[in-house]
């Protein structure tokens, strides 16, 4: 069985460590899970900047005008991009990280209209340039098949490597590889976090593109020394930095939502379930008091306003039918 070149280092070790660690962190404010704000802006910052990596003009705020329906003044390509993405970002659960199917399935959604070859591995001969250098040739077009069946057959099969380790060297095998004709860098960094998020589903609300952007001279950098080394050492030890310094921010965000958010909003969020919809006697039986005052004014007015929750009918506030959905 094929196996990509690489060694586990103290250093990727010691970097999974922490990574663990502040996932246990972030998991044990039951953070994210109950902050749809903070995750819709997370997976917006993803694909900003997944897009601006790639040379995509668009800014932040016109990305997220994009993504809210709202006309944008801009490249119509560009503008398709971020539709695109906003799409397949939608879709993680949808995708299996270790089917390859998937992956083309992906790829025909990043690229539709921006790409002749949507969904389709490439017909014709790739290479990254620094102006007219040519700096490096992918595999010939021939390979690809054969090369994409090989990594997702260790992708599967390889159950000694630890996932966090492993989802950055299917990263950077994929960019080796150089699959398809556009779309690589945008495939590759959702697939990481698809195949992290398969591990902990906190991964999907992570946005490590943020700083992945941050660092695009590195990350090229690294990529292009990898090639040179002939393993993935360096950078597999890079995206791990990437992930961590990244966590750290979450957790920064996390900690100042959750101390903003009162003792009786938590114990609105734990009794709900996500997706169903409570009447407002069904939420005063769940939480054990008696009149809808005190649950509107105790619990729905906070949670409401933080976006915690949302009213079925929000024109209607006061309406029978009424009924709230975390």
């Amino acid at each position: 069985m094929y196996k990509p070149p690489f060694d586990i280092t103290k250093k990727m070790l010691n970097l999974s460590i922490l990574i663990t660690e502040k996932i246990g962190r972030i998991t044990s404010y039951n953070s994210l899970k109950r902050m749809p704000v903070l995750r819709r802006n997370n997976k917006i910052k993803s694909i900003h900047s997944s897009l601006a990596i790639e040379a995509n003009s668009l800014s932040l705020s016109q990305v997220r005008d994009v993504i809210d329906g709202k006309i944008v003044i801009g490249p119509q390509k560009e503008i398709q991009e971020v539709k695109n993405a906003y799409k397949a970002y939608s879709m993680f659960s949808d995708f299996d990280g270790y089917n390859e199917k998937d992956l083309l399935k992906a790829h025909s959604i990043l690229t539709y209209l921006t790409c002749e070859e949507s969904g389709k591995y490439r017909n014709h001969g790739e290479g990254v340039f620094d102006g007219s250098k040519v700096i490096f040739v992918a595999p010939p077009e021939d390979l690809v098949p054969t090369l994409m069946k090989d990594l997702f057959a260790w992708l599967r099969n390889d159950d000694e490597t630890p996932i966090l380790i492993k989802s950055c060297i299917f990263h950077y095998e994929f960019v080796f590889i150089h699959p398809f004709g556009d779309g690589n860098g945008r495939i590759a960094r959702l697939w990481q976090n698809i195949l992290l998020s398969k591990w902990n589903p906190i991964f999907e609300y992570i946005p490590i593109e943020t700083y992945i952007q941050k660092y695009q001279t590195d990350y090229y950098e690294k990529i292009a020394n990898c090639h040179k080394n002939g393993n993935s050492n360096e950078f597999i030890e890079f995206m791990l930095k990437m992930i961590n310094a990244t966590l750290d921010e979450i957790l920064i965000s996390v900690e100042k939502e959750s101390k903003n958010i009162s003792d009786q909003v938590n114990k609105l969020l734990e009794v709900m379930e996500p997706d169903i919809p409570y009447s407002a006697n069904q939420l005063m039986e769940r939480l054990g008091i008696k009149t809808k005052e005190t649950l509107r004014a105790s619990y729905l007015n906070e949670a409401i306003q933080n976006g915690l929750i949302r009213m079925t009918l929000p024109d209607k506030p006061n309406s029978k039918n009424q009924k709230y959905i975390k």
